[in-house]
C-alpha cells in the first residue's frame, strides 16, 4: 500500500470481488500501519479511512464502482506499462510505441495478465479465475416496455462477438450490461482486448438496404436513429486515457442472415459521427476483427481496466 494507490481496492489490497468481511479485515491492517500514532503517514491513513468507508457502504461502494473511479491518476512517466498513446477516439491508428528487440505478440497469442498474477507481495484486484473468462455478465432486464425485444437482440449481439471474435481473439473479454457513465442509460455490450476497448449497442430492423448518412439510417422514406453512443465513447475515452475507444451500432435482421440488412454509407460522416460505425452483424464482426487485432499488445488482458468494467455492471 502505498499514497497515490489507483483505487479504494488497491489502497485496502482487496480484490474488486472482496466481501464485507474481508473489507473490514483489511482495513484494520491498513489502519494500524498507517496510523500516525504509530509511526505511520496522516495523508495515507486519511486515504485507508476514504477507501474504507466508500467500499463498506453498498451504496457508496456502487456509486463508486459505476463510476469507474480509478483514484489519483498516476504519472505516465513514473511506469514502464505506459507504453501507449491513445489517439483521439474512433481512431483506427494502431498507437504502438515498439521498443526494440522485444517480439510483437499477435491478436491469436495467448493471453498474458498485465500485472502478472505471481507478481510477488502483489494483491490481484480480480481472481485469475475470474479475469480469465472471456464473457461476463448477459442482458438483464432494465424496465417492462420492450424488454424481451431488446434482450433477445442483445442476446444475438453476445452470441454473435462469442462465435466470430472471441476465438479468433483468447484475449479479449466480453462485459455485458454496463452503467453509462455519461448518463443514466446502459452500454448494451464492452469488448476490450490489450489497449482497446469497443462499445456496442444492438438494433433489430426489416431486411432491405439502409442509407446511414452519420445521424440516422434511411429506408424507403422512413429515418430512424440508432442507439446514442457517441456521448458515451466520449466519456469512457476521457476515463480510460490509456485505451483507444469506439462505439459500434450493430444491426440485426428478424431471419439471422449475418448480411442483411444492408448498411450504405450514404455521404461522407464529419465530426462524431465518426465516431461510431453502424454496420450488420457481419460487418461487426470483420470489423471488431480488425479494430482490436490491430491494436498494441492485443494478447493482453489489462487486468486494472478489466476490473474497473466489471465494478460497472449494472
Amino acid at each position: 500500500m502505498t499514497k497515490g494507490s489507483s483505487s479504494h481496492y488497491e489502497v485496502l489490497r482487496v480484490a474488486v470481488t472482496a466481501t464485507e468481511r474481508e473489507i473490514k479485515v483489511a482495513y484494520r491492517k491498513a489502519a494500524r500501519a498507517s496510523h500516525p500514532d504509530h509511526g505511520g503517514d496522516a495523508a495515507l491513513f486519511r486515504q485507508v479511512t476514504l477507501a474504507y468507508e466508500t467500499l463498506i457502504d453498498p451504496q457508496r461502494r456502487a456509486a463508486y464502482d459505476r463510476s469507474y473511479a480509478a483514484g489519483p491518476r498516476r504519472n505516465r512517466h513514473d511506469s514502464d506499462e505506459a507504453h501507449f498513446d491513445a489517439p483521439a477516439a474512433g481512431s483506427h491508428a494502431s498507437a504502438t510505441i515498439h521498443k526494440p528487440g522485444t517480439p510483437r505478440n499477435t491478436s491469436g497469442d495467448a493471453p498474458v495478465y498485465v500485472p502478472p498474477f505471481d507478481t510477488i507481495g502483489a494483491v490481484p484486484l480480480l481472481p485469475p479465475e475470474l479475469a480469465g473468462q472471456q464473457v461476463h455478465g448477459m442482458p438483464r432486464k432494465r424496465g417492462i416496455f420492450g424488454a424481451e425485444a431488446r434482450i433477445q437482440r442483445e442476446l444475438r449481439t453476445v452470441q454473435l462477438i462469442s462465435r466470430q471474435v472471441l476465438p479468433a481473439i483468447p484475449a479479449a473479454r466480453l462485459i455485458n450490461g454496463l452503467q453509462s457513465p455519461a448518463d443514466n442509460s446502459h452500454i448494451d455490450h464492452a469488448l476490450l482486448a490489450g489497449y482497446r476497448l469497443a462499445l456496442v449497442g444492438s438494433m433489430l430492423l426489416p431486411k432491405g438496404a439502409y442509407a446511414w448518412d452519420g445521424t440516422t439510417l434511411n429506408h424507403g422514406g422512413r429515418s430512424i436513429a440508432p442507439p446514442q453512443l457517441t456521448h458515451v465513447v466520449r466519456r469512457m475515452q476521457d476515463i480510460f486515457p490509456e485505451l483507444n475507444v469506439t462505439g459500434w451500432t450493430v444491426v440485426h435482421s428478424p431471419d439471422g442472415n449475418l448480411h442483411e440488412p444492408v448498411i450504405d454509407r450514404h455521404r461522407r460522416s464529419r465530426g462524431d459521427s465518426d465516431l461510431v460505425q453502424v454496420v450488420n452483424a457481419a460487418g461487426l464482426a470483420r470489423g471488431l476483427k480488425e479494430f482490436l487485432s490491430s491494436g498494441p499488445a492485443p494478447n493482453t488482458v489489462n487486468v486494472p481496466v478489466l476490473a474497473r468494467l466489471l465494478r460497472g455492471m449494472h
